[in-house]
């Protein structure tokens, strides 16, 4: 049994796969509180579901990309049996996860995007760092970034962590509306980090603060 927060068909505004329609699968509780989180609604609110009755819902929509977030999704057990349901389904199958819980269990063709958090969220301090270790090949890794201070964060952890050569893709996002687009970009060629600089495409394309999208 799973407790969903919402599932809905949209535009991938994050990872290698942004721009393409996308069915995802957000699910209920998360154990951090990050200060720029978008998705505070997803700490309480869901239903019950069977594995069977989520897979229906997707199914329905009939789109060969899933993203399955939260919330926090590894905080729920039977998100391992879904994630391999929807693999065995044929679809490409994206994880989004804060970090700080193990990703060891996440099934092999799931690609991870592992949201490594900055100082400014709050939560930095609770980041499991040998999940680093712990990438695949073709895994992702994103930083939202406020300010300076942030940037700097993620750029000596990429370079300590020699993350170009542990990942398939580096994005680094400005916190919306915080952060200007131009500055963060300064800041990358500057140092000619190897990322991808990446503004949340699906807060250009709709208010903010809208649901579903």
């Amino acid at each position: 049994m799973l407790t969903i927060n919402e599932v809905f068909y949209s535009i991938q505004g994050e990872s290698s796969y942004a721009g393409r329609p996308c069915v995802f699968v957000r699910l209920t509780a998360c154990d951090l509180r990050c200060s720029w989180c978008d998705t505070p609604y997803a700490f309480h609110e869901g239903r019950k579901q069977s594995l069977d009755d989520v897979l229906a819902e997707v199914d329905g929509v009939n789109c060969p990309l899933v993203e399955v977030t939260g919330g926090e999704p590894l905080l729920q057990d039977d998100v391992y049996p879904l994630m391999q349901a929807l693999l065995d389904r044929g679809r490409t199958v994206l994880l989004e996860t804060g970090g700080h819980r193990s990703i060891e269990r996440v099934p092999q063709a799931v690609t991870i995007v592992l949201d490594v958090k900055c100082p400014a969220s709050g939560e930095s301090h609770r980041t499991d760092w040998t999940n680093l270790d712990r990438l695949r090949p073709h895994d992702e890794v994103k930083f939202v970034v406020q300010d300076r201070a942030d940037y700097e964060f993620a750029r000596d952890v990429i370079c300590t962590h020699r993350l170009a050569d542990r990942a398939a893709a580096i994005h680094v996002s400005p916190v919306h509306g915080v952060l200007d687009l131009r500055t963060l970009s300064e800041w990358i060629l500057a140092d000619r980090l190897p990322v991808s600089l990446q503004p949340q495409l699906h807060k250009y394309i709709w208010d903010p603060g809208t649901r579903g999208v």
